[in-house]
This record gives C-alpha cells, structure tokens and sequence, in this order.
C-alpha cells in the first residue's frame, strides 16, 4: 500500500467516523476538508524533505567529481615527476571517490524516482480534495435546503396545528355570544311582557291574586266615590236613558235661543 492509499484510506476512515457522529452535516464536511488540506500539506512537506535530501546528495556528488578530478591530476603529476608510487595513491583515491560517486548516483536517481511519484500521488491528491470541495459544497447547499424546508414544513404544521386552536376558539367564542344574545332578547321579551317582574318577584301565584283583587276593589270604590261627588250614583238603564234626553233637550233650546239672540242683534 502506498503513501497515497495509506492516507486517502485513513482520511475516509476519519470522515466516515465524523459524519457518523455529526449533528451538522455541513460543519464535520468543513472540517473533513480540512483535514485532507493537513494531509496534502503533509505530502507536500514530505516532497519538500525528499527534494532536499536528494539536493544534497548532488552537491556531494558534485564535490566527489571535483575530488576526482583532483586526483586524476596529482596522478599525472606524479608521473611527470616519475613518482609512480604518489600517482598510484592519487589514483586509488580516484577510484573510491569514483565508486562513491557511483553510489550516489544510484540514490539520486531512487530520490528521483521517488520525487516523481510523490509529486504524481500530491496531484491525484489535490485533485481529490478539490472534487471533494466541489461535492462538500453541493452537499452543503443540499443540507441546508433540506433544513430550510424542513423548517417551513415544521412552521407549517405549527400553523396548522395554531389555526386549529384559534378556530375552535372562535367556535366557542360565536357559540357563547349567541347563546348570551338569546338570554337577552328572552329577557327583554319577558320584561315587555311583565313575566319577568312576576319571575323576579318572592310573592306565591296566591298572593298576586289577593293583591289584584283588592286592587280592584280600591279602583271600584275610588270610581263609586267619584260618582257620588258628581251625584251620579248608579241608577237603572232606563232613568239613565230618560236622563240623557232632557239633558240633549236642554241643550238645544239652549242653542235655539242663542240663535235666536243672534238674530234680534243682527237686526
């Protein structure tokens, strides 16, 4: 398993725990992002280390070169000199200077291999994270849509539910009304009628009665005292008709010899 597949493997372990565990779908995808941004600086960094490392092992190389060429010079001045002992050391420093470089080289080139896949595996990588970037944000907007929905729904059905209460509330309100507008127009009704005084009233139906006849019997006798002082006590039928002759008789000669004033005037 390589580095890349190390790391993309615990980076899905990592964001499956936390979405498992979130609340906030939008917030654990934010820090996922995150978390894969560490990851890719990390191999970043681990590129960095490499390139750097293998820069150095150049400049070795590159100093044992110069070592080598050092000697292959102090080996043709020894033989110039005709020291064949002095150019046979130079050379065998030639020689392990050269094997090293050799050695070298064969870790530069592995470095190199090893850069060129790491820089491969940091592009796969950053080119993860952005696809990742681009669906975290989808998913983003789809969560928060959901939640928004998810609330007007819940607001909705408060309503609903709010609207329910207020209607059955304004159902007893009209009921109560309606029966308090009965109470009063029967109540006007009766007190029109004078029931009302009599349902009020602590007097039992007899007492009424015996009030009403001896009421009745105070207006007879007011209306009998009335008559007398007119002197016109109660007579027959018949007196009372004779009486009201003589009194239309009287009013017309009354009348006759007023008219007949009038005319002796006139004359």
């Amino acid at each position: 398993m390589g580095i890349l597949s190390r790391t993309s493997y615990i980076i899905r372990s990592k964001i499956n725990a936390l979405l498992d565990r979130a609340e906030d779908p939008g917030q654990q995808l934010d820090y996922s992002y995150e978390q894969l941004q560490d990851e890719l600086q990390k191999v970043k960094q681990g590129i960095a280390d490499l390139t750097t490392q293998k820069k150095r092992l150049e400049i070795q190389q590159r100093r044992l070169e110069e070592n080598v060429e050092k000697h292959n010079e102090q080996a043709r001045e020894a033989v110039n000199q005709g020291r064949d002992d002095l150019a046979r050391r130079a050379l065998e420093k030639k020689k392990q200077k050269m094997n090293q470089i050799d050695g070298l080289e064969e870790q530069i080139a592995s470095l190199e291999i090893k850069q060129d896949e790491l820089i491969e595996q940091k592009e796969t990588l950053q080119s993860e994270i952005e696809e990742f970037r681009t669906r975290k944000e989808t998913m983003k907007a789809r969560y928060e849509a959901a939640e928004a929905s998810k609330r007007v729904n819940e607001a909705m059905t408060g309503a609903g539910n709010e609207m329910q209460d207020i209607g059955r509330t304004i159902r007893r309100a009209e009921e109560q009304t309606e029966e308090m507008e009965a109470r009063a127009a029967a109540l006007d009704e009766l007190r029109e009628s004078g029931a009302l005084e009599d349902a009020l009233s602590d007097k039992s139906e007899l007492d009424r009665e015996l009030e009403q006849l001896s009421t009745d019997g105070a207006v007879d006798r007011e209306l009998d005292t009335l008559k007398a002082e007119l002197g016109k006590a109660d007579e027959p039928e018949e007196s009372e008709a004779e009486s009201l002759d003589e009194l239309e008789e009287e009013v017309e000669s009354s009348e006759i010899d007023t008219e007949l004033e009038q005319l002796k005037e006139d004359e």
